[in-house]
């Protein structure tokens, strides 16, 4: 009896298979990528009956043709994986165009069992599906599930555990090509049986894909040098058939999934009217109501998002605020120290500042799965297609653009389900524009200190909005002159409307959330700590600190009430902190760079917390509370966004989020841009690009808007 055993799960895209997997495995699940590529792989272990299970998720797909990478990854873990047993997710709402890709994983050999999916919806919907029968027709066993309510759920990983256990009950009913093909697919079976390839394939599976022509078995499987005759017996195929073999194939499969559904549904008399589905899409998908449809969620996103993240964030603050006082209460009141400093200036201070803004991303990130699992962001990118195709790309193309939503670097990877280069490129090279969860945190800050609460919304919306047209608009240059070529037509499918699930948009979100978290506990706290010591050293020489002291002990000696001697010792202490500052390697780099900086309206301070924001844009912040901190004292000092609004304008906080908007983006996504398009020139190009174009619309921006409030002043 096996203890461990490994199931695979595969189906066509929105048949619910994350959902499903979600169902079986929870929190268990852990996700990574498959060898030598950048695509997605999430599976699950856990035990089941006292059997140890491995739960393996495929991407989805809708063959085992290698067109995609997706089919290419799936085709040949259960080819060489070899897996023990196969689930196949299938939307019972949409029975015939699923079966197709039952029908070549039935070829496999591997023991497979049919989770008829959505089968609620099914039901609404007035159809009736024979199980019994659809069972007996391909041989195989069909569990009716509800992912969504894990009905079914159970009994689909026990009648997948017995026939990985029982492989020999496993008697699948193929499809009969017809007589000329199946005495071809004969003839090369007994041929491979003698050669090497013997069991290093699926025998059956082996001989159609020989007759398919299929590029990457025969480029595999090396058929005349492994001594197997492909010619003489696809000759006769050939001269009878005027279509292709591998279209002849495909059309035989589509038949018998049609013919199967044709025997096995039905549907109720029901009273005529229309769908949910069509009613909706007739809305949100209409050619004048589609985009400001779209424009409206994303505003009431980003509404929600500030409105609710108010108080949790404010809660977090208050927590921060209250360790740097009570960690700063254990030296003597006025005391200098550097691990004072370091714990409170430096950690808190820096990594601190990132984690406040914690409750803003999980709303975003909550938002944007309510969208997806709800299926309106497959809508989206539908409704976009027009205006992308307008600029040589199509509505595919918004997809890894929604996703750089959350963060750049998955977006750019999910640039490979674009089959042309150029597309694929374009897409990567625009992609940053989009702003990043990484970024909110910088608008979070920004925005409350500089606008009104009725602003606050409309602001993050308008700055995400710039950042689309913005990609749209490059897009359409480079597809006019280094990238130019034919666009490839938009097809995409549209799944069915549903209600998310609250576990399931909690799991998404956290993931994506615990990412964010995960980052400020380590890459960001490290940085954090680097800049506090780059802000810091070399200290400001004793002769100069020593003149500071003199200067407040002859105003301590002075006979003025105390308002006026504290407004004059604090003076002092800023003028300290900031010449201590100017010093330090931060300030110097700062300094050395702010002549540039100026026609943007930034100062050393700014550009300083820019470099850091290389690394993540998320440290920006934290570099902001460091170069505002050092040198002060910590009781009673003002929080940041105070100190911000002391010293800027709100012309100078929105072009602060101009500039991190557009600029180039952090060191990850650069890499991954070099990795992605397989050089480092046009990862070369998107660092330039973006920032020559951040620096010509902030300073813009920036001496437009002076020019008009001198105008009005």
């Amino acid at each position: 009896m096996r203890e461990n055993i490994i199931i695979a799960v595969a189906g066509n895209p929105n048949c619910g298979k994350s959902t499903l997997i979600n169902g079986i495995a929870g929190t268990r699940l852990h996700t990574g990528n498959w060898p030598g590529v950048t695509v997605e792989k999430r599976s699950a272990d856990f035990e089941f009956e006292g059997k140890k299970i491995e739960l393996v998720d495929l991407p989805g797909i809708y063959g085992l043709s290698p067109y995609t990478q997706e089919e290419t990854i799936a085709r040949d873990y259960l080819i060489y994986g070899k897996p023990d047993a196969i689930i196949n997710v299938v939307d019972a709402t949409n029975l015939e165009r699923n079966l197709y890709l039952t029908i070549q994983l039935m070829e496999l050999g591997i023991p497979i069992v049919i989770a008829l999916n959505i089968y609620d919806e099914a039901e609404k919907k007035g159809y009736e599906i024979d199980i019994k029968s659809m069972s007996e027709m391909l041989g195989v066993s069909v569990i009716p599930t509800v992912a969504t309510k894990k009905r079914g759920l159970e009994n689909l990983l026990k009648t997948a555990l017995d026939i990985a256990e029982n492989p020999e009950l496993h008697y699948p009913k193929l499809l009969n090509y017809g007589e000329d093909i199946e005495s071809a697919v004969k003839s090369l079976m007994d041929q491979i049986e003698k050669t090497t390839l013997k069991g290093k394939y699926p025998l059956r599976w082996l001989a159609l894909k020989l007759i398919e022509a299929d590029d990457l078995v025969c480029s595999e499987a090396a058929p005349a040098e492994s001594g197997i005759h492909l010619d003489k017996v696809v000759s006769h195929l050939k001269a009878t058939h005027d279509m292709d073999m591998e279209s002849i194939m495909a059309d035989a499969r589509y038949a018998q999934a049609a013919g199967l559904t044709r025997e096995v549904v039905s549907k109720k008399t029901m009273p005529r009217k229309r769908e949910m589905t069509k009613i909706i899409d007739g809305i949100v998908l209409n050619r004048f109501l589609g985009i400001p449809i779209f424009l409206g969620l994303m505003y009431l996103v980003f509404h929600l998002t500030f409105t609710f993240g108010e108080l949790p964030r404010g809660l977090i603050e208050g927590l921060f605020g209250w360790l740097n006082k009570a960690i700063g209460n254990l030296w003597p009141e006025g005391s200098k120290s550097l691990l004072k400093s370091l714990l409170t200036d430096g950690i808190i201070g820096g990594a601190g500042g990132v984690i406040v803004f914690l409750p803003n991303i999980l709303l975003l990130f909550l938002a944007i799965a309510i969208l997806e699992d709800s299926g309106y962001m497959a809508r989206a990118a539908f409704i976009m297609d027009r205006l992308m195709h307008k600029i040589g790309l199509h509505g595919k193309s918004f997809i890894p653009m929604l996703i750089g939503f959350g963060c750049s670097v998955p977006a750019i990877m999910a640039t490979r389900t674009l089959e042309n280069r150029r597309d694929r490129l374009t897409t990567m090279l625009v992609t940053p524009l989009m702003s990043c969860g990484a970024r909110l945190p910088i608008y979070a800050l920004i925005i409350p200190v500089f606008f009104a609460k009725s602003w606050q919304g409309p602001m993050l919306w308008t700055i995400y909005v710039i950042g689309i047209l913005l990609a749209i608009a490059s897009a359409k240059i480079l597809r006019s002159t280094i990238l130019k070529g034919e666009s490839v037509p938009f097809v995409m499918e549209l799944p069915p409307y549903r209600i998310p699930t609250i576990k399931g948009i909690c799991i998404h979100m956290w993931e994506r959330g615990w990412l964010y978290l995960k980052k400020a506990g380590t890459i960001i706290l490290g940085i954090s700590v680097v800049l506090w010591a780059m802000t810091v050293f070399p200290i400001l020489p004793e002769d100069r600190a020593t003149q500071f002291e003199k200067e407040k002990q002859i105003i301590n000696s002075k006979n003025i009430n105390n308002e006026e001697k504290n407004e004059q010792l604090a003076l002092i202490d800023n003028q300290l902190a900031e010449e201590s500052l100017r010093h330090s390697i931060a300030g110097r780099i700062g300094s050395f760079i702010e002549p540039v900086l100026k026609p943007m309206g930034f100062d050393w301070k700014i550009g300083t917390a820019l470099i850091g924001a290389f690394a993540a844009k998320e440290i920006f912040v934290a570099q902001m509370s460091i170069v505002h901190s050092v040198g002060k004292a910590d009781e009673g000092s003002e929080t940041l966004r105070e100190k911000l609004k002391d010293i800027y304008n709100p012309l100078i906080g929105f072009c602060i989020m101009l500039f991190c908007l557009i600029s180039a983006p952090c060191m990850a996504t650069i890499a991954i841009t070099a990795r992605e398009s397989g050089s480092w020139k046009w990862a070369a190009l998107q660092l330039i690009g973006l920032t020559l174009l951040a620096y010509t619309f902030t300073v813009i921006v920036f001496q437009t808007g002076r020019l008009f409030s001198i105008g009005i002043g």
